[in-house]
């Protein structure tokens, strides 16, 4: 420990994990908590949060809905970018440690708190995208990481701990828990225990967000997507908050069995990771969005953001949101959104996602150029030209 703490909001979900953690910092530090949990879609009842947190005494209760705060300057911007970790994860529990760390560091301003505390392991990437949005914020903040600190590390001990300080625990906490979920509005993130072994399959009971492919609407689904500059801003001509959009294309995806992956990647802090995600609406997005890119994004500016993007998305990943050099590149990727608008059509079916088709007023596609039959707008013979250019280094071998 540096100096006293007096003060120390803490990203509270009212669960075992930081229900134990709450009573720690109390008994470590002998100091005030302020709770502060987020409604980022998780699908969870969150005023439970509250009544737990009253119970522990404590006074200043933060509980915030942000979940149009979320899609719209957390996971539209990365989807514009067509942000993809390790050619499969689509961030989503990367994309939302940024927000609930700002938010945390303007509640410690508001109450005069002098610490910030989360709930993420010593092994996993959390602890550093929260710590590193905590000190993007606020440099002088002092963080408290518990899971590095204490010796409750197994689930034995929490549970011990919780049941000697009057912890609520829930049925299915008691015993060795089968895996480890985060969820938001964006996806679904399971991991640990019965996922350790990436030779075993998933077992189907670990999938909340989307149904097996074999359970999926017999004929499939059409729909269309409406973008402006690179945003979804509609389905089926339906305008629609932003999260609300991200929750209707999520239903779509859960009905028609999209947005499974199961993938072992590189954490930032040097270990594999076997994780099981689901991602149905984002799925969905990602190939809407690629596809309106592909009549509205002149060549050379869509291979600069596809160069781009594994930067942008490691960046994502690692917890750097607030650093430099991924607002530059967003700056890069949103100049390229400007024409970025019309319509796409989509065939869902069992697990995949078939563009039928997709318009835009703003359209680089011309008919006239690509016709296979007779035109008046260009000379195949010019080819000849620009082939022989482009082959002089092999020809002056």
């Amino acid at each position: 420990m540096s100096k006293k703490i007096k003060k120390v909001v803490l990203a509270y979900s009212g669960g075992l994990d930081t229900s134990v953690i709450l009573a720690w910092l109390k008994e470590t530090y002998n100091c005030e908590v302020v709770t502060f949990t987020a409604d980022l879609g998780q699908g969870e009842e969150l005023e439970s949060a509250r009544k737990k947190a009253e119970k522990f005494g404590v006074k200043d209760i933060f509980i915030e809905d942000l979940k149009e705060e979320f899609v719209r300057d957390y996971v539209f911007p990365m989807f514009r970018a067509n942000a993809v970790y390790e050619g499969k994860y689509l961030l989503g529990t990367s994309i939302a440690r940024p927000l609930i760390a700002k938010k945390q560091i303007e509640i410690a301003k508001k109450v005069g708190a002098d610490a910030v505390a989360h709930g993420a392991t010593g092994k996993g990437n959390d602890q550093i995208r929260f710590e590193m949005g905590y000190y993007a914020c606020n440099p002088n903040i002092q963080v408290i990481a518990p899971w590095r600190e204490w010796n409750l590390n197994s689930r034995e001990k929490l549970i011990s701990y919780a049941e000697k300080h009057d912890i609520e625990i829930a049925k299915d906490k008691r015993g060795e828990a089968p895996y480890s979920v985060d969820a938001n509005l964006l996806h679904t993130s399971s991991e640990g225990k019965v996922l350790e072994d990436p030779w075993s399959q998933a077992p189907e009971y670990i999938f909340q967000r989307t149904k097996h492919p074999r359970d999926g609407k017999k004929d499939g689904e059409t729909i269309e997507v409406e973008f402006k500059k690179g945003n979804p801003i509609a389905i089926n001509g339906k305008k629609l908050s932003p999260a609300n959009l991200l929750a209707k294309l999520n239903e779509y995806g859960y009905e028609n069995a999209i947005g499974r992956i199961d993938i072992v990647e590189n954490r930032f802090i040097g270990m594999k990771s076997r994780g099981v995600y689901e991602t149905p609406g984002g799925t969905i997005l990602l190939d809407a969005h690629r596809a309106i890119e592909s009549i509205t994004l002149d060549r050379e500016a869509a291979h600069l953001k596809d160069e781009i993007m594994p930067k942008y998305a490691k960046l994502i990943y690692n917890g750097m949101w607030f650093a430099p050099e991924r607002e530059m590149l967003q700056a890069l990727i949103d100049k390229s959104q400007e024409n970025v608008e019309g319509l796409v059509r989509l065939h869902l079916y069992k697990g995949n996602i078939i563009v039928l088709g997709r318009k835009s007023t703003k359209s680089l596609y011309k008919e006239e150029y690509v016709t296979f039959e007779q035109d008046e707008v260009y000379n195949q013979k010019d080819a000849e030209g620009f082939i022989k250019l482009n082959a002089l280094r092999f020809i002056m071998k």
